[in-house]
């Protein structure tokens, strides 16, 4: 059996806790993202074409092995710690009303369609529900090919999406910001099985 097939067999096994002689159904339980090697930012660009980058320092995110085999994933971000490094004022923005307006709505929230397990060894996209400032829309998550052979834990699962702002009713500030936000996910998850 290949290394991979191996890796995503244990996975399944350690995250639904599933005992080969059992007949009782298993309730799918989820797999945290290990938070303290992984990382969540985003881009934005100026109107003069400066990149911004900004990062989520708090967020939690779970992958699921449902029972028919398929994965799901949940990530919640909170917005009130949202931060552009060394920029004090950017991150007052960020938080603010005009953006993301952490005092009403602190976290900003994705949950994923069912996908095949293959996609985290092949790269693709998951589609799902993004929630930001109570506002509910279908978005896309490119996820990479992963550059090992058990994505999660011996690298990064890195995956990107890119929303429109304005759709969020983030519209202020388009005289100097561009509309389009890349969210940016480099995630290892927590509880490697054994190779």
């Amino acid at each position: 059996m290949p290394a991979v097939r191996r890796g995503l067999l244990a996975l399944l096994l350690a995250v639904t806790g599933a005992v080969a002689a059992s007949t009782e159904p298993v309730t799918p339980q989820p797999l945290s993202f290990d938070v303290a090697h992984s990382r969540f930012g985003f881009e934005i660009r100026t109107r003069f074409g400066q990149k911004i980058e900004g990062e989520f320092p708090h967020f939690e995110g779970w992958l699921t092995v449902l029972p028919d085999g398929r994965h799901q994933v949940r990530l919640r971000m909170d917005a009130r710690y949202v931060q552009i490094p060394d920029k004090p004022r950017y991150t007052g923005w960020m938080r603010g009303e005009d953006f993301f307006d952490a005092a009403h709505y602190p976290l900003v929230e994705f949950e994923s369609e069912p996908f095949a397990p293959s996609l985290i060894n092949q790269g693709g996209d998951v589609q799902g529900q993004l929630s930001i400032r109570g506002i509910s829309r279908r978005e896309t998550l490119r996820v990479a090919e992963p550059e090992c052979a058990r994505p999660g834990y011996d690298c990064d699962l890195v995956s990107r999406g890119t929303v429109l702002r304005g759709r969020y009713g983030m519209d202020n500030w388009q005289f100097a910001l561009s509309d389009r936000v890349t969210f940016i996910l480099r995630a290892r998850l927590s509880g490697a099985p054994q190779p």
